[in-house]
């Protein structure tokens, strides 16, 4: 990660956490060291005090999927890479997809295999009109990893994903916002600055109660009505007695923005924060 071009990037500004894929001259494709760095951007973001966190990446393509040449590489041992990439990137996406605070995607290119995992695991999906998403396993005689099969699902239902992931054709932008793969689409040249807005807004957000619809959301599917109301009980009475719910009751009442705290301090604009190990930012892609 100390390299002045790491495959992925991790930098704080404005209380965001920014994940950056770097690989922009292998189109971001997986391989060990990308694997790596993703999981230390993740142990980074679970550390780190932020209110949300954006990914985006460099390049002609947002994230092609695993590396075809890396595969090729190992010849007939190629499933023994594809072992070890699984082992580090399984619980990297099982910790972001779980973090309590907002996570972002901004998919500005097209995007494909594994790819599709680290754009959908994010809890909100910004694509630009330029955006295709291909699925590319069935084309190779492999399967779904690292959790598209599942985000894909969980956004466009079951019948849809396996349409997607057999036929291997490729979806426009329209498309994955018509079938709600994405919730936003943008031009080209506006996608960075709507995605970068919204995550400000949600960092700066009450953030006890973003957690909470989170996690409420994300577990409706798999409960019975009246767990859930249990749950939706419990969650609504811990927000009512935060700092927060009375601030924005009172700035309902005095016809204002509600100025949000959590008891969290701001981290100034455009400045790296610390990681745990104590150096500086695990490798900005501007600098």
């Amino acid at each position: 990660m100390n390299s002045p071009h790491p495959p992925v990037c991790w930098h704080i500004e404005d209380d965001v956490g920014h994940i950056v894929l770097n690989r922009p001259e292998e189109a971001n494709a997986i391989d060990l060291p990308f694997a790596r760095a993703f999981a230390e951007t993740v142990d980074a973001a679970q550390e780190a005090d932020i209110g949300a966190i954006l990914i985006s990446s460099t390049g002609k393509q947002y994230c092609a999927g695993g590396d075809i040449k890396a595969f090729l590489a190992r010849g007939n041992e190629f499933d023994a890479l594809i072992g070890e990439l699984l082992d580090i990137l399984n619980p990297s996406i099982e910790r972001l997809a779980g973090l309590s605070l907002p996570v972002i995607s901004a998919v500005h290119a097209p995007v494909g295999g594994a790819g599709i995992a680290l754009a959908l695991c994010a809890d909100l999906v910004l694509a630009s009109s330029s955006m295709k998403l291909r699925g590319g396993y069935s084309a190779l005689g492999l399967t779904p990893d690292i959790g598209a099969s599942y985000f894909l699902v969980r956004r466009a239902g079951t019948a849809r994903a396996k349409h997607i992931f057999m036929t291997n054709r490729i979806l426009s932008a329209e498309e994955c916002l018509y079938l709600g793969i994405v919730d936003e689409m943008h031009p080209p040249d506006a996608l960075q600055a709507a995605a970068r807005a919204l995550a400000a807004q949600l960092a700066h957000g009450a953030t006890a109660a973003l957690g909470h619809i989170k996690s409420l959301c994300d577990k409706a599917g798999s409960r019975d009505l009246h767990t859930h109301l249990r749950h939706e009980r419990r969650s609504l009475l811990q927000c009512a007695r935060t700092a927060d719910s009375r601030e924005g009751l009172t700035a309902f009442k005095e016809k204002r923005t509600p100025r949000f705290s959590d008891g969290r301090l701001s981290v100034p604009a455009s400045t790296p924060q610390s990681d745990p190990a104590g150096s500086t930012s695990k490798g900005r892609c501007d600098e």
